[in-house]
């Protein structure tokens, strides 16, 4: 059994009797395989620098300190670090409103440091992905105050301008209708000049102009400087919204009674991206060997997507899709729920392992990032005595999929929410003191009045995946000698890296060995066909891997209740496969019959 991976002389040697029987099969060599890559094989690390490590006292995380942690992500088996943004920035958006694409922001360190992390990475056998933001700049940006400066300034077509609409009363109004991402009208007058400009996310985010070619030259240029210095590859952040409908046209009225709508049909996925992209993939990406991500809201179908992937394409490499992540929101947006199945799981997983399988596209995995909320809160259950479970059942379940696989800080130590006695005070994140805001004036400003609003914030806030990374058991978990700039999470003295990485049945060495599993069964578990299993049953999650006569089946227990699969109903037999791996010591079967525990998952090579 592998149920202790990572010093288990029997595990080296079935990967080494697998892989033997994999090569016996005749399969062509994946070395001579054109469609192998190297970001394919790769397993990323996000890093949220504010909330990773601070070096000097602070308070707020930064470069240095990330530079310490290099041998912990090298241990996890990280190959590439994607680092959110660090350029110079006001801070608004926590970074995502850059006022300079070529320098750091003073909070985070250097230019230099910059380099010292790129080349420590490298010297690891480590990569570097930076976030790459530019369908908007902060206002402060010097293009934009360039370009508010006058109507009749050389950059004044570097963002989107219009004149005002008036009303029958004389009254003035935005240019249309579109609501902004956080809340409220996208446009924002500007005195100055007497026009509007937009912003899809903040007023002080405005959207850059892609139908100018200036705009995209300099865009290029900033790609450029970075990649000289040693980035492999850029997370893109929002891509798909470079490319708005020029006429700028009124949302449809899907809100009724509200005077902002959703104009996503006009601003996502718009006429022009598909031409913007690969103009991007020509000018810039072919002169190196980079990964390329694109964030991709409101795409949905799978057809669309692989115009921006195919690999004939010549766009990017693939794209975060949101089905999963998005499949609990309510009909009133994000701050409202649904409840999902299993079988719904399922078929998102399927369709999306299955399309991108048989059109030569290729998936990005991932269940939490610096916009979501901790998927062991979200999707399972973070109570104490189930939470090492369930961390680890949730890394099994993705991480053996057919794709590219992103893992959250934090992540591999199963880091929770914010703790439900908290209140709306510990949370900072724009678009989430936005939405309290907005509420409480509209319920008159009773505080009493906002339970269920606080319930939603709790359960869904970006806050949730920002507070502090949990170094140690020591004052604010080690994060900083000063005063945090988020408070560290209260469970921090059971739930920290120092703790895990001395405890081999940690989440973190769980983690360890789920990603010593992909690097060993490379052939099956990267390449390998993928099949969904138990379609119709609303208790497992089960799929299989097969590569070269060799196959894999994984299977889960979403639920907090001990079920039963009768694995022959899908032609198993259990007694010819080998358990290599598990979040319980061993598995229980029966004449066929699988008795799965609470949140069980385990990993059957045949």
């Amino acid at each position: 059994m592998f149920s202790r991976l990572l010093t288990s002389n029997t595990y080296s040697e079935l990967l080494r009797s697998v892989n033997k029987m994999i090569m016996r099969t005749g399969t062509k060599a994946l070395d001579s395989d054109p469609h192998r890559a190297w970001w394919k094989e790769a397993s990323v690390y996000q890093i949220y620098p504010s909330s990773f490590k601070d070096s000097n006292g602070d308070g707020l995380g930064d470069i240095p300190g990330i530079i310490e942690k290099l041998d912990y992500m090298k241990c996890l088996g990280i190959d590439v670090v994607w680092l959110s943004p660090v350029y110079k920035s006001p801070q608004v958006d926590m970074g995502y409103d850059i006022s300079d694409y070529y320098n750091i922001d003073p909070r985070y360190g250097t230019v230099k440091d910059i380099e010292t992390l790129i080349n420590g990475l490298h010297c690891r056998g480590m990569k570097l992905v930076m976030d790459l933001v530019v369908n908007h700049t902060s206002d402060q940006h010097d293009w934009f105050v360039e370009s508010k400066a006058s109507k009749n300034s050389p950059k004044r077509d570097w963002y989107i301008w219009r004149p005002a609409k008036y009303d029958a009363g004389g009254a003035r109004r935005p240019p249309n209708n579109w609501s902004s991402i956080f809340g409220g009208s996208a446009w924002r007058w500007d005195e100055h000049t007497q026009e509007y400009y937009l912003h899809l996310f903040c007023p002080e985010q405005p959207d850059l102009n892609w139908e100018n070619p200036a705009v995209r030259a300099a865009v290029y240029d900033a790609m450029s400087f970075w990649l000289n210095k040693g980035v492999d590859g850029f997370r893109m952040d929002v891509i798909n919204l470079i490319s708005k409908v020029p006429s700028l046209p009124d949302a449809p009225v899907t809100l009724p009674g509200e005077p902002w709508q959703p104009g996503t049909q006009y601003y996502a996925n718009g006429p022009r991206m598909h031409e913007f992209l690969h103009e991007m993939r020509k000018e810039v990406l072919d002169k190196y060997d980079t990964m390329t991500v694109g964030e991709m809201p409101w795409i949905k179908e799978p057809e669309e997507v692989l115009k921006a992937i195919g690999r004939d394409r010549e766009e990017l490499d693939m794209v975060f899709q949101f089905d999963i992540v998005d499949m609990d929101l309510g009909a009133s947006g994000k701050f409202t729920k649904h409840d999902w199945d299993l079988k719904e799981l399922k078929g998102i997983v399927n369709t999306w392992q299955t399309f991108m399988q048989e059109h030569d596209g290729w998936n990005a995995l991932f269940l939490e990032n610096h916009d979501q909320p901790r998927s062991v809160s979200r999707f399972v259950t973070d109570k104490p005595e189930l939470r090492g479970y369930a961390a680890k059942m949730l890394a099994t379940f993705y991480a053996l999929q057919r794709g590219t696989l992103y893992l959250y800080q934090g992540q591999e130590l199963g880091m929770s929410n914010l703790p439900k006695e908290w209140g709306i005070t510990e949370y900072k994140d724009v678009e989430t003191l936005n939405h309290w805001n907005q509420v409480l004036e509209e319920r008159g400003g009773n505080e009493g009045n906002m339970d269920d609003v606080m319930e939603m914030i709790q359960f869904r806030a970006r806050d949730n995946s920002r507070t502090p990374i949990q170094w140690d058991d020591s004052a604010n978990a080690g994060f900083t000698t000063g005063n945090p700039w988020m408070r560290v999470n209260d469970d921090y003295k059971s739930w920290n890296a120092a703790q895990q990485i001395s405890d081999k049945n940690s989440v973190y060495n769980y983690w360890r060995s789920v990603l010593e599993l992909r690097k060993g069964y490379k052939k099956l578990f990267i390449y390998g066909h993928f099949k969904m299993l138990t379609l119709d049953n609303q208790m497992v999650f089960a799929y299989q891997r097969t590569f070269g006569g060799v196959r894999a089946v994984i299977v889960s227990n979403f639920s907090a209740e001990a079920i039963s699969w009768s694995t022959e109903d899908e032609g198993l037999d259990l007694k010819t496969a080998e358990r290599i791996m598990g979040n319980y010591d061993d598995s229980q079967i029966n004449d066929g019959v699988l008795l799965l525990r609470p949140l069980e998952c385990a990993v059957f090579i045949f």
